[in-house]
């Protein structure tokens, strides 16, 4: 019984093996070599330069097609760098363009809060300018109002903002508003400012409002 078993394990295995080195048929054969040979055929395959009717190109041939590709190549690549040139330059212009906007839209928007706040200054002036009145209140109020008028006229000061006028100063037209003359006999005073009614103020090197004076006359 146990030889009966150790037979059919023996036929088995030799079974097995009979399996794994079964010959190839000839249809394998065929196609294995089939297969090789369009390999081979792709590894000694010549590619060529030929012309529009399919006839291989002599090597004069080849380098003036060589040449006309590298001067469409270079056409374009010129091309295209003129356009990117273009473009930057036009991109430039309109960060250029907006920000003189901005620029121009701040200097409008302070200048008009600046003139609104003009008036404020004109009023400590001419307080200030009634020295009866001035010296009849106390030296601690007189005191407190003197350093809020410093405080104002400093921050105007760090935004731009500066006040001219004075007697004696050239009547420039351009930065005095003339309202009335005095005569004098004095030719070094003629047309140069007697009084001032109402001080000026320049922003930014622009007149932000011309001041009121009146100007001697010879």
């Amino acid at each position: 019984m146990k030889d009966d078993k150790n037979r059919h394990q023996s036929d088995d295995i030799q079974l097995d093996d009979d399996l794994t080195t079964a010959p190839k048929t000839a249809s394998d054969m065929d196609s294995t070599e089939s297969d090789s040979a369009e390999f081979d055929d792709l590894e000694t395959e010549e590619f060529v330069d030929t012309d529009e009717e399919g006839k291989e190109l002599g090597s004069s041939a080849k380098l003036k097609q060589l040449r006309e590709k590298l001067k469409v190549a270079i056409e374009e690549k010129q091309q295209y760098l003129t356009g990117w040139q273009k473009e930057k330059a036009e991109f430039i212009n309109i960060r250029r363009r907006d920000e003189e906007s901005k620029q121009e839209f701040y200097k409008f928007a302070v200048q008009g809060l600046l003139e609104e706040l003009l008036p404020v200054l004109d009023s400590f002036d001419m307080a200030m300018s009634n020295k009866e009145a001035w010296n009849a209140v106390s030296g601690e109020w007189r005191a407190g109002m003197e350093t809020i008028y410093s405080q104002f006229k400093g921050i105007l000061a760090k935004n731009g903002v500066e006040a001219f006028g004075e007697i004696g100063n050239p009547a420039d037209p351009a930065k005095f508003h003339m309202i009335g003359v005095d005569n004098t006999d004095d030719g070094k005073l003629d047309h140069t400012v007697s009084a001032v009614l109402q001080k000026g103020y320049m922003f930014k090197e622009k007149v932000l409002r011309p001041a009121m004076v009146r100007v001697f006359q010879a």
